[in-house]
């Protein structure tokens, strides 16, 4: 265990579901009377397995994203870990002081206040009076209430609390730093600061477990992912493919979910090999073809994802993705600053509503710099599309992206059931490569144009 900081081996969890308080009684007395007497126990509840059979390893240092629909179990997992609930059976072993941000407020009394939460968790946390009292200022500071640290916290808004949970969490230089969606609540300027200390943290070699919905975030930060799924571990793997996988069964179809799930279950047995392998494939072309010094657009037919995940059609299929310069000719060579095109198809095999459809472009880790949608909301739409059309969708879009390679995906959205969803998602269905350019002074990954300018003024 010297280089696991949290260790998860078989962990179940099985809550016992009442229909009625009375239930709850005689399951205290009943079964201990039934047993005296010599009679099998009657059970008085309902098993709910909110976890079955977890294994993982983490390692010291490793920030690993826990993503899963609603129900899979995700938060009960960061509890167990934590310590804060018990698991009806398996094994948790961590290693370094943990802080934790789970549900918005937990541990937190509503009677006290700020200043006094803020000891009072401290003090959980392993901090004497002493530590607190010396780190008190920055938790206010980077908290950001003002006089409200002496107002009582039932007196708090949402963001007023996560952003003083937060504080205190992170105050305590975490070994294990565990965030259950929490940031969400807080406004755009909390959050970034919330992460840019995440980011900090990390880089201070603490490890992280993260739990959101948000794909780029788990991209952005994490170094692996595990997908929860009915109480079960799913896959582990790389962020971009296990995002991929999520995504797709979030869209499945009621009637294909099962399905699609043990496709990914199955898939995902040799998912860490598979993205190693595609990295390196990469990586291997991408300097083979960067020594042929090429220097202007062109399309070669190597370029061609590994990593592509197909929804489900629902009434709809996408065909023939493709990049075309301005002449019309496929390229996936491309240049910096010029223009291009990302073309496909559309053929509707069932009649539908209020349809739109979307393009968008990632890097090689799965992180979402950009894209397009044809209309931005459903009264913008197309409103009716017959059964048996075919439409061609293009999207122009200008090359301001640095060297390097980078992933399409296309979808179609429209209504099914009352519900806009999408008919149709290809992702990482197509890749180009943008080409190096001598003397390039653009840092990054996005040109913004940047046009530097010196003045020397002594």
């Amino acid at each position: 265990m010297t280089d696991i900081a949290i260790s998860v081996q078989n962990l179940s969890k099985c809550f016992q579901i009442y229909e009625n308080p009375r239930d709850r009684l005689k399951q205290f007395v009943l079964p201990r009377m039934q047993r005296y007497a010599g009679k099998t126990p009657k059970q008085y509840f309902n098993e709910f397995w909110a976890l079955r059979d977890v294994s993982f390893e983490i390692k010291k240092g490793e920030s690993v994203g826990i993503i899963g629909r609603n129900g899979s179990g995700k938060s009960t997992l960061l509890q167990m870990i934590c310590g804060t609930l018990a698991p009806t059976s398996g094994d948790i072993q961590t290693s370094g002081r943990i802080a934790a941000l789970l549900e918005l407020g937990s541990g937190f009394n509503p009677e006290f206040t700020g200043r006094e939460n803020v000891y009072m968790n401290g003090a959980v946390l392993g901090l004497s009076i002493e530590e607190i009292d010396a780190r008190f200022d920055d938790i206010a500071a980077f908290a950001e209430i003002g006089d409200f640290i002496e107002q009582p916290v039932k007196t708090y808004s949402s963001g007023m609390m996560v952003r003083l949970a937060f504080a205190v969490a992170i105050s305590v230089d975490p070994e294990i730093l565990i965030v259950d969606e929490a940031l969400s609540v807080g406004d755009e300027l909390f959050q970034r600061k919330c992460f840019s200390r995440i980011e900090a943290i990390r880089a201070g070699g603490s490890t992280i477990l993260f739990v959101s919905h948000s794909a780029s975030q788990i991209v952005e930060l994490c170094d692996q992912v595990i997908l929860m799924d009915r109480g079960e571990k799913l896959i582990v793997g790389t962020p971009k493919k296990v995002v991929g996988f999520y995504q797709k069964l979030l869209y499945a179809s009621a009637l294909r979910a099962k399905e699609i799930r043990d496709e990914i279950y199955n898939e995902g047995q040799g998912l860490i090999v598979l993205a190693a392998s595609d990295s390196n494939t990469l990586h291997t072309k991408f300097i083979k073809n960067n020594s042929r010094s090429e220097i202007s657009e062109s399309f070669d037919e190597s370029l061609t994802p590994t990593s592509t995940i197909k929804y489900e059609p629902l009434g709809a299929y996408i065909d023939l993705p493709s990049i075309q310069n301005l002449e019309k000719r496929q390229v996936n060579n491309l240049m910096r600053g010029e223009t291009y095109d990302y073309v496909y198809t559309v053929t509707f095999t069932q009649s539908t509503n209020n349809v739109h459809f979307a393009m968008l472009i990632k890097t090689t880790s799965g992180l979402e710099l950009g894209g397009g949608v044809t209309a931005c909301s459903p009264r913008e739409s197309i409103p009716f599309v017959n059964a048996g059309s075919v439409y061609r969708v293009r999207f122009r879009f200008r090359c301001s992206l640095n060297p390097g390679v980078y992933f399409l995906n296309c979808g179609v959205v429209g209504d099914v059931n009352g519900t806009q969803t999408y008919l149709h998602r290809l992702i990482d269905i197509s890749m180009f490569r943008v080409l190096p350019i001598s003397g390039n002074l653009i840092t990054a990954i996005i040109d913004f144009g940047c046009d530097p300018e010196i003045e020397c003024l002594k």
